[in-house]
């Protein structure tokens, strides 16, 4: 009750701070006002429903006017109904519900700080017609948040510094249980999430990668090529079959509903286009116009944190650019709270599974560094949505549990760039002497793919998925070199040779290739395809051969991890891999790495924190496959649905302990 005071007399302020700024409105009394500001609500209540549902019905372009000029029509109708107030004309109404609005929004980010049971209850409110219209089940349903680029160690340390307090009680309390589990190599989100949610990681050599039967150029947070990777990934039977929701993955896991999903975000008749979702959101003053405002206040706290970090002069750091400042808002606050939207009308639906990545944290972490004050902060507002989402359960149409897992960690450590003032393809172009041009994928922020998704997905019919990709056949028009970078890890290849290039045609080709770059500092290992040998790690005192596991001299995969030979060894194996795999270096007293992009944390190779996700599931959950890689927490989350009752099972049940 004292919260539903305080927020009646913040909408009292708040609309008389209106009238007194804003010309053009004028009250005869206080009581008048605060006689608008309730009838202002019980409009709110009474036509915003009706409006989502109608301006849905029209399109794009009248959801964009709905959010554009929903408020202020009920702020004109508010006080030209009112007695003792006068607004002269609907402009000064339409400017008015913006000050309004602002002054709301920052209200209620005091009022409801640390306290989620109020978002819980407008989620409520705003879904009360789905939560209606569903049918009760009492098969249990699963709601599965990927926390981006968690390690295990650093959940741990956040559990404990108070940063994942909702976490850390269901760790207390024994309802939960924590087990780590292991990103194979790749350590990225597109490798995992097609494992995680496909079962089929071995698709994804990398975050971005060369074909050389096409000539084509794979990054994996362009909707077209996500889109292409997921049809070599699905068999129809992903994680979230049988009428599950992916909300803001790389892959939909087959889910009959997908929204924001890079893969499916340029497809025109894409199941659960976000448009039939988004009406309350837009419209709702306490979905998109709060989002708008809180964004704007986390850019004036990434714009305080990045001073302070050059101030006191932490490193290693790197520049913290204007775009990477807009990203961290829309994603750490504007895609936050629409994913915890869309989540709860779908719970409110009774949804049986539904997968959401949340990116909150990745984002800082590659920026500010993954054990920085900035990036643990972070993980508080994913925590407030754990809270919330647990609240939601007790209301749902059914029963829920919740799942807590990553999709890989990160590691910490200048720029390869930094530390040797050399980026590592100028490195390549110098020791190979190729006459021809060296490509090097265009640097990108991981989660700019998410941004052009949102945009993609908010307004189709302005942000199209855009021309495929162009191809090029083999020969003299291809460039020599192809060098895309993955965090740590690079893949280079010999554009115009076709097929894999061996470890005989390379010292053939480019003879101060490979010495060059295993003598780097910089440079960890380098694996290479021998016709003889085969697949060979080679260090700058010795060499480890894969096909029997013989090291000869020094170990080069020493301090890379106890499963660093297991992963090279099928990483040899994958279509689309480098004619070069080449891996930083790996401090052994401080476990920093040396990113080839321009990135303080960073994943994708090996060393470090970076192939430590963690999974959090309910304590009675029997954890019965060994969680070694993607495709093994898929199948163990399988298992699981199928041990709840929601689909039938993908293998015969003798067979599941083979699987």
């Amino acid at each position: 009750m004292s919260t539903v005071v305080a927020i009646v007399l913040l909408d009292w302020a708040a609309l008389g701070l209106t009238i007194g700024l804003l010309p053009g409105i004028s009250a005869g009394s206080g009581w008048a006002v605060l006689l608008a500001a309730v009838v202002l609500g019980l409009l709110g209540a009474a036509l915003r429903p009706v409006a989502a549902a109608l301006l849905t019905r029209v399109g794009w372009a009248g959801l964009f006017l709905g959010w554009l000029l929903s408020q202020a029509v009920l702020v004109y109708l508010a006080l030209s109904v009112t007695p003792s107030l006068h607004v002269a004309g609907f402009w000064p109404a339409f400017w008015a519900s913006w000050v309004y609005g602002a002054l709301v929004s920052g209200g209620l980010w005091v009022v409801t700080a640390g306290q989620p049971g109020i978002v819980t209850r407008h989620l409520l409110r705003v879904n009360r017609r789905h939560r209606r219209a569903a049918a009760v089940s009492d098969v249990p349903g699963v709601v599965m948040i990927q926390i981006d680029g968690l390690s295990a160690p650093l959940a741990r340390m956040a559990m404990s510094t108070g940063a994942l307090p909702t976490l850390s009680r269901w760790l207390r309390s024994g309802s939960h249980s924590f087990a780590e589990w292991h990103a194979e190599l790749p350590a990225t989100t597109p490798a995992s999430q097609a494992g995680l949610l496909h079962g089929a990681s071995a698709q994804v050599p990398a975050f971005r990668w060369y074909e050389k039967e096409t000539g084509r150029l794979v990054v994996t947070n362009h909707p077209h090529d996500s889109a292409l990777v997921e049809s070599r990934c699905t068999d129809g039977r992903g994680l979230l079959a049988d009428g599950g929701v992916s909300v803001s993955n790389v892959f939909s896991g087959d889910a009959a509903t997908s929204i924001l999903t890079m893969s499916t975000v340029g497809t025109p008749r894409a199941p659960g286009r976000p448009g039939r979702f988004l009406g309350a959101y837009l419209v709702d003053p306490f979905g998109l116009t709060r989002s708008l405002f809180l964004t704007f206040g986390e850019i004036v706290k990434e714009l305080h944190q990045a001073r302070r970090q050059r101030l006191r002069r932490v490193e290693p750091r790197i520049p913290r650019t204007a775009a990477y400042v807009l990203l961290r808002g829309l994603t750490n606050v504007l895609l936050r709270h629409l994913n915890l939207s869309l989540i709860a009308e779908h719970m409110m639906r009774g949804a049986p599974s539904i997968f959401c990545d949340f990116v909150d944290y990745d984002e800082i972490a590659h920026h500010a560094g993954p054990a920085r004050p900035e990036a643990l902060a972070s993980l508080e507002g994913i925590d407030s949505v754990l809270a919330t989402l647990e609240e939601l359960a007790g209301s749902a149409p059914r029963p829920y549990h919740l799942v807590v897992l990553s999709d890989h960690g990160q590691s910490q450590g200048a720029t390869f760039r930094q530390r040797y003032g050399i980026a590592l393809e100028d490195l390549v172009r110098e020791l190979a002497a190729a006459p021809g041009r060296s490509v090097v994928v265009a640097p990108e922020d991981e989660q700019a793919g998410r941004a052009r998704t949102l945009r993609a997905g908010l307004l189709p019919k302005l942000d199209g998925p855009g021309p495929d990709p162009a191809e090029s056949a083999p020969g003299p028009g291809r460039p020599e070199l192809v060098v895309a970078a993955s965090g740590n890890l690079a893949l280079v290849y010999l554009a115009r040779h076709p097929g894999r290039v061996t470890l005989e045609e390379i010292e053939q080709h480019h003879p101060t290739l490979l010495p060059g770059l295993v003598a780097h500092p910089g440079i960890g290992w380098v694996m290479v395809r021998s016709a003889r040998l085969g697949a060979v790690v080679l260090g700058r005192a010795g060499r480890r051969l894969l096909a029997d596991d013989r090291v000869e001299g020094a170990d080069p995969l020493a301090g890379f991890g106890p499963r660093a030979a297991h992963d090279l060894r099928r990483h040899d194996t994958l279509a689309h891999a480098g004619d070069l795999l080449v891996n930083s270096m790996v401090d052994p007293q401080t476990l920093e790495v040396a990113a080839f992009e321009e990135l303080i944390g960073c994943h994708g190779g090996l060393g470090g924190w970076q192939n430590r996700p963690v999974l959090i599931h309910p304590a009675p959950w029997p954890v019965d496959i060994e969680l070694t890689s993607a495709d093994a927490v898929h199948r163990q989350l399988v298992r699981w649905l199928e041990t709840l009752g929601q689909r039938a099972s993908a293998v015969p049940a003798a067979d599941l302990g083979a699987a």
